[in-house]
């Protein structure tokens, strides 16, 4: 009885209006390739001939169906077309990397002017061409709702994405799948924008010049490479026929911010109240923006420009310190479309996003008596006054060529260049001081700064050396043809990373940082129990007062990734109503070290797509659906400037009678305590040992079930399930002992242990091979260490979902939500480290050495059980329009983390291992003894809910072109806890009585407003 009802509803047969076609606010699925295009597919009379023209462009084609009645307009530029058969016509909109499907029937022969267009009113209609798995996002969407003017707020409204660690990259990204935030590709019309540095962030865009953005969560095709969790596509506008002009201004005032939340300190011995200080910060935003369209030439030539300026300012708040910030930077977009003719188009994007922004540094003032004052929330006595520059430009030109009715042809080259943090000037105010402070009785809150340095520098830049620099060049062709019931389309690509790296050293050449032992001061750890302090292996006696001295240099150069790929892949047209997708994609890696030597050169490493739509209906009412893949990831060009530069940490520690007011230099230094520590080599290694020869990029397996149903003119949903594992991970190891074991086994007594770098680069569980001398003689061989002395455990990591989707469209009221059950489970994150926060993308300390490893399989930072997410619009009145999103999501995980035990290490392993942080899961227990802990077995953060609103008054007395908007973020102003501090102790051996206490909380409520007119 319910599959007949069902069956019923699914026939039904739906005609639109232009209007309603129109109002498509985002789209889901489409196998298009990075070129930023969509199409037209249907079925209809076998022969007709069918015209599409776009009225805004004037861009016409012609075609005829096949003798099987199908028909594809492909390669297509997004926009509203009008497509003419036997005398109907009928308006369509095509979107980003979408199909549009339209069916001329004999039905609708004789009824003129109606073409039947199936599930196009819905949000995301149902397309039928396509496996993948997506969202669509428009500019006219996104106005109506209530969400921040960054592409990675959008990214996360699509199902399946979850926000990654707020101290990782810009605290905003999203992370896909389960897997980290850096772990994720972005293009701009088609061009790879990508920071192949760390991959934690993107070549920005002026965000009012956003016409479409695709957010690719899973299945996509064999054009797509170079990533493993998400892809998001960006679409600008471009120029039309119509001259059209406007502007907007988007201000977020101090007075509508709440304050955020402090934290007390849980340390008595700590003299500062606060652990975490924020209530005082201030933002204020203003980002304003003016653009102008039309054409150049009627019907031929076009142009979008767009230029945004910005005043934004800031004033921080530190316990000792503060600082003033103000951005004023303008950027600007231009976009040109030249149709040469209606066969021929060529297109150029050109991105200024440059920015600067004035830094100005300030102390507080001491008391009468010259102590310290803490947490003041105001500036008080200038410290510095600098620029950071960071952004650059890129260049995008593309050139499509429609050679015949089914081959269409297409070539593209793109520049980028990308400066990083460039301070101006490099070295501040005290760097030629040493960077001195004290902790007083704790070892890990920041008691005061010392000498002539401010303490707000804490490196100094290689002055012969230029600032960071990211540079990439890339080309690549694509090619689509239609044969019969098959859509092949193939390509290639190769592009060039270059990253410039600038060494440094700390502000004055070393950093001294005081300690002071509490005279109740009892010992944890080694100690456990004596009066005193574990330091560096040694017992430090109460009143005793300490310091540790470290050095640091890094080296200059630049550095170079070579990418290149191939792919091939068929959509057929099994049957009428089964498309069956095969694609296959071949991918190449080369990394350099500074001297354009290659460390890492994989052959082409082969990665198969397949899937499958099937039209269940053949009405396009109920499509099932599903796709297996492969996919890699490159290393990160940070990976060759730390794994193949020179870079070297040396600790000591004394004892000491007191510091030099004057510089930061120890006064009466006394005895060594404990053994010097040093991490690294100011001696670049050998690129043919850095990798293990048959080292292979990380990638993973996916797959993905799923199907989508129209329930009726309104309401449509689906389900989806997704599976990913990583087959083969990649990251470094810094152990040199296995190799020192493994060659005595094995007869080799004039071994030199220097022979091995101090880090080199594995698939972990698998044996190392690497060109080391073996005989003493200062010759390298290759050797092969087996897995079993290295002690790693495989890379593991897993991800599974069941993912609710649906929507309800209509003309004043649409809805889009989803429901996630999400497991992530593995022995380590990904790419990055969230929990400690690293960046350093495929260089993580996670398989350094096998003792970080134990404990460390459970669920991962990014897990979240359950997620739901509700957004959406509704029109009161033509004038009044309100927006609505709520996201409720269950808690990460909580660890706690320590130090791991030294005991029984021999050297060089010994003194490459005691600079680490506590960052392993050997922790100590409140009896001050270690222990062996798992992964997130402390529970989790609590349940978090956020809503924002939105209110639009389009007033008719201007014809509709002006907007006034209202947004509220975090309406109810929620402020539960994020995250926590994971780490047991403050430092060696010492608890932290910080530890479990609060870090982060949710956002605070803020207010947006924002005018906009458009003409």
């Amino acid at each position: 009885m319910t599959t007949r009802r069902v069956h019923r509803v699914f026939g039904r047969k739906f005609r639109y209006s232009a209007l309603s076609l129109a109002l498509g606010m985002c789209v889901a699925g489409g196998v298009q390739a990075q070129s930023a295009v969509g199409s037209i597919f249907g079925n209809g009379q076998p022969g007709t001939s069918i015209t599409i023209q776009n009225p805004q462009t004037g861009l016409t084609r012609t075609i005829s169906a096949g003798s099987d009645g199908r028909f594809t307009f492909s390669q297509l530029p997004p926009g509203r077309y009008v497509l003419t058969s036997d005398g109907r016509r009928q308006e369509v909109e095509v979107k980003i990397g979408t199909g549009v499907q339209v069916v001329l029937s004999d039905a609708t022969a004789t009824d003129l002017g109606v073409v039947e267009v199936r599930g196009t009113r819905a949000i995301n209609p149902i397309d039928v061409s396509s496996a993948e798995s997506g969202t669509v996002f428009t500019a006219e969407q996104l106005i109506t709702l209530p969400v921040a003017s960054d592409i990675s707020s959008v990214a996360l409204l699509a199902p399946g994405t979850v926000r990654g660690d707020s101290g990782v990259g810009s605290g905003n990204l999203a992370s896909f799948g389960g897997s980290s935030v850096a772990e994720n590709g972005y293009y701009i019309n088609g061009f790879d924008v990508t920071n192949m540095r760390t991959f934690l962030s993107f070549a920005d865009t002026p965000f009012q010049a956003i016409a479409q953005q695709q957010v690719k969560t899973g299945g996509y095709g064999a054009e797509y490479g170079r990533s493993l969790g998400g892809i998001i596509s960006i679409l600008t506008k471009s120029g039309s026929n119509d001259f059209r002009y406007g502007g907007s201004v988007e201000w977020s005032p101090q007075w509508g911010r709440s304050d955020g939340r402090d934290v007390a300190q849980r340390d008595q011995d700590s003299v500062n109240p606060l652990y975490q200080y924020r209530s005082d910060n201030e933002y204020d935003s203003t980002v304003y923006s003016a653009y102008a369209s039309g054409p150049i030439i009627k019907d031929r030539l076009f142009f979008f420009a767009l230029a945004e300026g910005r005043h934004n300012t800031s004033d921080t708040f530190g316990s000792l310190t503060s600082q003033a910030t103000r951005n004023n930077s303008p950027q600007g977009l231009l976009k040109l479309d030249w149709y040469l003719n209606d066969n021929n188009l060529v297109e150029f994007t050109g991105i200024y996003n440059k920015q600067k922004t004035r830094y100005n540094d300030y102390e507080y003032e001491l008391t009468a008596d010259g102590d310290n004052r803490y947490n003041v929330g105001r500036h008080e006595l200038p410290i510095d006054q600098y620029d950071v520059e960071t952004g650059g430009k890129v260049g995008i030109l593309k050139y499509t060529s429609y050679l015949t009715d089914t081959f269409t042809v297409s070539g593209q080259y793109g520049y980028l260049d990308n400066l990083i943090s460039s301070r101006l000037p490099a070295a501040g105010v005290g760097s030629e001081c040493p960077w001195a402070y004290s902790f007083g009785l704790t070892t890990s809150t920041l008691e005061r700064y010392i000498g002539c340095n401010p303490g707000t520098i804490s490196t100094r830049p290689d002055a012969n050396a230029a600032p960071d620099e990211d540079v990439r060049k890339a080309i690549r062709l694509d090619a689509e043809w239609i044969l019969g019931d098959h859509r092949l389309r193939f390509g290639a690509d190769h592009e060039t990373y270059e990253s410039s790296h600038r060494g440094q050293t700390y502000a004055g050449g070393i950093n001294w940082a005081y300690y002071l032992v509490p005279t109740n001061s009892v010992a944890t750890g080694a100690f456990a129990g004596q009066p005193g302090r574990t330091v560096n292996g040694q017992l430090v006696p109460r009143g005793a007062r300490y310091a540790r001295s470290r050095v640091l240099q890094t080296s200059s150069s630049s550095y170079e990734n070579i990418n290149s790929a191939f792919y091939v892949e068929d959509n057929w047209q099994v049957t009428d109503n089964f498309m069956a997708y095969i694609g296959l994609r071949g991918e190449k890696f080369e990394s350099r070290n500074g001297d354009g030597i290659a460390w890492v050169e994989s052959d082409y490493e082969v990665a198969p797509r397949l899937g499958f739509s099937w039209d269940a209906n053949g009405d396009s009412t109920l499509k099932i659906f599903g796709t297996l893949g492969r996919y890699y990831i490159p290393v990160a060009t940070n990976s060759s400037i730390r794994a193949t530069g020179a870079e070297s940490t040396v600790s000591n520690w004394y004892y000491v009678n007191g510091w030099s007011e004057v510089d930061g230099t120890p006064v009466g230094q006394g005895a060594q305590i404990g053994q010097t520590q040093t991490n690294g080599t100011l001696e670049a290694p050998n690129p043919a040992s850095v990798a293990s020869t048959d080292f292979t990029p990380m990638y993973q397996d996916e797959l993905i079930l799923g199907t989508q149903v129209q329930f009726n003119e309104n309401w449509s949903g689906g389900v989806r399930f997704m599976r990913r594992q990583v087959r083969s991970g990649m990251d470094d190891t810094c152990t040199t002992n296995p190799w020192i074991e493994w060659a005595a086994d094995n007869g080799y007594d004039d071994f030199d242990p220097g022979s091995v770098p101090s880090c080199y680069f594995v698939n972990p569980g698998n044996d190392v091979t690497l060109n080391v001398d073996l005989d003493g003689d200062g010759e390298v061989e290759l050797a092969t260490l087996p897995a079993s002395y290295l002690g790693l455990p495989r890379y593991k990591r897993n991800y599974s979902a069941i993912e609710l989707f649906w929507e309800r469209a209509g003309e004043t009221f649409n809805l889009q939500g989803s429901y996630v059950r999400a497991r992530s489970r593995g022995n380590v994150e990904g790419y990055i480290n969230s929990t400690l926060e690293q960046e350093d993308a495929g260089l993580t300390q996670d398989f350094d050495h096998p003792l970080f490893t134990d404990g460390t399989y459970g669920p991962t930072p990014n897990d979240r059980a359950h997620t739901l997410k509700l957004f959406g619009a509704y029109k009161l009145t033509p004038e009044w329009q309100f927006g609505g999103n709520l996201i409720a999501q269950s808690g990460r995980p909580v660890n706690c983390q320590g130090y791991i035990p030294l005991e029984g290490i021999a050297q060089p392993d010994l003194g490459t291992l005691t600079p680490y942080s506590g960052s392993s899961f050997y922790c100590l227990n409140d009896d001050g003894e270690r222990e062996l802990r798992n992964r997130g077995d402390q529970g989790r953060t609590p349940w978090t809910w956020t809503f924002d609103l939105s209110a639009a008054y389009v007033p008719a007395w201007a014809n509709d072109r002006l907007r006034f908007k209202l947004d509220v973020f975090n309406v109810f102003n929620n402020d539960k806890v994020t995250e926590y501090n994971e780490f047991k102790e403050a430092s060696r051996d010492v608890i932290s009585r910080n530890y479990l206490n609060d870090v982060n909380y949710q956002s605070p409520r803020s207010v947006r407003l924002t005018l906009r007119y458009d003409y």
